[in-house]
């Protein structure tokens, strides 16, 4: 295997463009991979639309990768030739700031990223650092556990962080909120999905998963809410939520980027009321939730692409026409 296929953003704001390239080889620490599966994140469209900065350029998006290792690089343990594998968004930390000392490598201050400081997914093969892998559970395909590697395992850390009330509104119902109220509802609480508003068809797939309340965010839930997450990249909901939860309720931002915060006023942040935001995250998170993942039941809802679809992915994505997540297949 000499070449290899890729989706390639030349600069922001423009079309994927595909290209053949010459295979990369697996430098000492590194594995090879050849790509099965590759979800289309929201962090994704941020990056293709310039709303990150500093990507590497020409860069290879896509940090929900499914595959095979195809070669180890020198020194690598714990693979083998064939093994499925996952390779997330946290592509390498440095393993000594103080954030990383501390246990805290979600923090890092010279971290790598998929699909944005590196190269990612959206290719037939791509390289990963093998200590950020991940082997994947059973029980889902390669497109079905694709979505499992950031929306899961953003989602995963956004719900930690939540803390343990029963009542969790999710505002955004999109890939990662489909996952985590299918785990939230495993584990006894109650959901209240927030949509933009009119939107049925999303409002009655969160109904299906469990929910028990549906509407839009332009609505108050039935009940005040113990925390509440905010997945949608639109900084007016923080006001919204703070107005949904209870007195030293929490409101999680778990994107990376959102528009801006409009101002609020202090009554609906006072009696304790937190905001917080969530960056990253950890390899303690990946094994972690990839172990709840088969025992929850919860099972993945997809809209498969094939590889040279990404740009028609990312435009479904930007519009809204998703239930559930979009996934590469090669």
């Amino acid at each position: 295997m000499n070449t290899m296929r890729a989706m390639i953003l030349d600069r922001p704001g423009q079309l994927l463009v595909m290209r053949e390239r010459p295979a990369p080889r697996p430098a000492a620490g590194e594995i090879l991979v050849a790509v099965s599966a590759c979800g289309v994140c929201r962090t994704d469209l941020h990056v293709v639309d310039g709303e990150l900065p500093h990507p590497k350029l020409p860069i290879v998006p896509g940090h929900e990768i499914v595959g095979r290792v195809a070669a180890l690089g020198r020194g690598v343990e714990g693979f083998t030739i064939g093994q499925r594998v996952g390779v997330p968004w946290l592509g390498a930390t440095c393993g000594v700031c103080p954030y990383c000392r501390a246990g805290r490598e979600n923090l890092c201050d010279a971290p790598l990223f998929t699909g944005y400081t590196r190269d990612g997914g959206y290719a037939t093969h791509t390289v990963a650092d093998a200590r950020y892998c991940f082997a994947l559970p059973d029980g889902f395909d390669d497109a079905a556990a694709a979505p499992l590697l950031c929306a899961g395992l953003i989602g995963w850390r956004s719900y930690r962080m939540a803390g343990e009330g029963s009542a969790l509104g999710i505002y955004g119902f999109g890939a990662a909120a489909h996952i985590l109220a299918q785990v939230a509802v495993w584990q006894g609480r109650r959901i209240y999905a927030f949509t933009r508003p009119g939107d049925s068809a999303a409002q009655t797939f969160a109904r299906s998963l469990g929910a028990a309340w549906a509407g839009g965010s332009d609505e108050q839930p039935p009940e005040l809410l113990d925390a509440a997450i905010i997945f949608a990249p639109a900084g007016a909901l923080v006001p919204a939520a703070l107005r949904a939860v209870k007195k030293g309720g929490r409101v999680v931002c778990g994107g990376i980027h959102m528009s801006d915060i409009p101002s609020f006023p202090y009554a609906i942040l006072w009696e304790e009321r937190q905001v917080v935001s969530v960056a990253n995250l950890t390899r303690a998170d990946a094994r972690e939730f990839l172990a709840i993942a088969p025992r929850s039941g919860l099972k993945t809802e997809v809209v498969r692409y094939r590889l040279e679809q990404a740009n028609d992915a990312l435009a479904d994505l930007r519009d809204g026409k998703l239930q559930g997540a979009a996934v590469l297949c090669m």
